[in-house]
């Protein structure tokens, strides 16, 4: 037990050492993980740590889902949601069978055994793409579509991994049956994680007690996952339609307090899991390669090449005509949504980046069928799906960030962030203004005395200055040089609280206290800097 708690201990050192190298040398923190943990498996005298599937699939999938579809937009997934399904589900579909297909044409897999590596492959990661993209500060619809899509791939190739699984083991498959319990799984899902959200609200709600609700929170993505998961279902989508419910109705129903604890308590709790995660794939490569003693290395290797290949080709073969054809065939479609660039196409083309869950798909495949017979071509799936995530992680991750410079995709997405930034300073306004006009009805309708209302308009009055008139160069240095100013004067109070509890005329409770409104406000601070992008 020692010796595990002090691996654990090793691997936080080294998540947070890697995030400080990432930080200076501007390469994606994933990459950096999964090389860290290959690199650490062949460490001497470091013992094998095993990657459980149940781990990646049942304990750590839906807090990462559950994350992601509370911080995404209702509005811009259903604005969006054409091309997320085309990716999420079509996408899938159509590399799973390219795969089955070539692998069982060129290397001789049994078709079975190529739709089940196929459906195992296709998803891009949930994580590492989004993660990739905002990096390089990628136009936002590119961001919404990728962040869609790795949100909802997993429960189509989860749903594919098990029909195909039960297509091996029992020799039957049906494709009317197959779509039709697709489809039930689909509504059920989203019904069932839809009243998930609505009950873990409710419940949040009654609590009114900040402790309380983050608790409810972090069992909300368990609740919607495990149940549906069960019963024969995938559990992501369930977890998808339960996120983006609280994120949509969320906001007048959680407390101020709950929302500021759960900030930092998610960010948190996601950076560890997404951290660790990486960090145990990578470890994984040290027990694929005692395996691979004893299989033939030129089958494994023409196996990973041409899989890795085909999952990219497919998704270049699918994004262009699932881009162009129905804005081609429908001028309803072409006229709502304008025709995006090739480039914008291309890069999203580019982006897929398989994951862990991949891995945690192929490690849960049985050692043996129903009728005792070693599970066949077991070893080879699990040497290929982790061949396919390191090439399309180290590979593709490490040339995206070229690839999106040389096309000018990221220009897009500096003028799409000052426009951002403008229209949040605009709305910052106009609800000030909004509260005012409340403050003059306040007025009218109750008997406050001058001091107070006073008091209430210097408030807005201070608030209104702090915002810039824009983001030109001009205005913009005045605005930062203020939050500066109001940095080192907050550093002052600070200091001085400090003085005043080491002579002892103030306790350690009231210097909480008051550092507390110190630390929010620097937090507010950081939260309305506007930084000048470069063009």
């Amino acid at each position: 037990m020692e010796a595990k708690f002090q691996i654990f201990l090793t691997l936080l050192g080294v998540l947070a050492g890697t995030a400080l190298v990432a930080r200076r040398t501007d390469i994606a923190p994933a990459i950096l993980l999964m090389l860290a943990g290959v690199g650490l498996a062949f460490v001497p005298g470091m013992p094998p740590v095993e990657l459980p599937p149940e781990l990646v699939l049942l304990m750590v999938l839906p807090p990462l889902i559950y994350s992601a579809s509370v911080a995404m937009s209702w509005r811009e997934f259903k604005n969006n949601l054409r091309p997320i399904v085309l990716l999420s589900v079509g996408c899938v579909i159509f590399t799973a069978f390219m795969v089955a297909t070539a692998t069982h044409y060129l290397i001789g897999l049994p078709w079975g055994i190529g739709f089940l590596l196929g459906a195992i492959v296709a998803p891009p990661d949930v994580v590492a793409p989004l993660a990739i993209a905002r990096r390089l500060g990628m136009p936002r619809r590119i961001l919404v579509v990728l962040e869609g899509e790795g949100l909802a791939n997993d429960a189509t190739a989860l749903i594919l991994y098990r029909f195909a699984l039960a297509a091996i083991t029992t020799g039957l498959f049906s494709l009317p049956k197959a779509t039709g319990t697709f489809l039930v799984i689909v509504a059920g899902e989203i019904a069932f994680g839809t009243a998930v959200g609505w009950l873990s609200l409710r419940a949040r709600r009654r609590a009114r007690d900040p402790q309380v609700e983050l608790t409810l929170s972090l069992i909300t993505p368990y609740v919607s996952y495990w149940l549906p998961e069960h019963v024969g279902g995938s559990g992501v989508i369930a977890t998808v339609a339960c996120g983006l419910y609280v994120s949509w109705n969320g906001p007048l129903l959680i407390s101020s307090a709950t929302r500021l604890q759960g900030i930092f308590f998610w960010d948190l709790v996601i950076y560890l899991i997404e951290g660790m995660l990486f960090l145990l794939t990578g470890f994984q490569m040290r027990a694929l390669y005692e395996k691979s003693k004893s299989f033939p290395l030129d089958d494994i290797l023409i196996a990973t090449v041409l899989v890795a290949v085909i999952v990219i080709v497919a998704r270049f073969i699918w994004v262009f005509p699932g881009t162009y054809l129905p804005r081609w065939i429908s001028a309803r479609v072409s006229e709502r949504d304008p025709l995006p660039s090739w480039r914008a196409a291309f890069v999203l083309a580019f982006t897929g980046v398989r994951g862990a869950v991949s891995l945690a798909a192929a490690l849960a495949l049985p050692f043996t069928l129903p009728d005792g017979e070693a599970f066949p071509y077991r070893d080879l799936i699990l040497f290929v799906a982790f061949g396919v995530i390191f090439v399309t992680l180290i590979g593709v991750g490490l040339t995206l960030p070229p690839v999106v410079r040389w096309l000018g995709v990221a220009r897009d997405g500096r003028s799409e962030h000052i426009a951002e930034h403008e229209q949040e300073i605009a709305a910052r306004r106009e609800a000030l203004n909004a509260a005012l006009k409340s403050l003059d009805a306040i007025t009218d309708d109750r008997e406050l005395s001058d001091e107070v209302i006073k008091l209430l308009r210097s408030r807005h009055e201070i608030r209104i200055n702090q915002l810039p008139d824009s983001l030109n160069p001009d205005t913009h240095d005045v605005s930062a040089t203020g939050t500066e100013l109001t940095r080192e004067l907050i550093a002052s109070e600070r200091k001085f609280i400090h003085m005043l509890l080491r002579d002892g005329k103030i306790t350690d409770e009231t210097r909480r206290r008051i550092e507390r409104d110190l630390d929010l406000e620097e937090a507010s601070l950081a939260n309305r800097e506007y930084r000048r992008i470069p063009l």
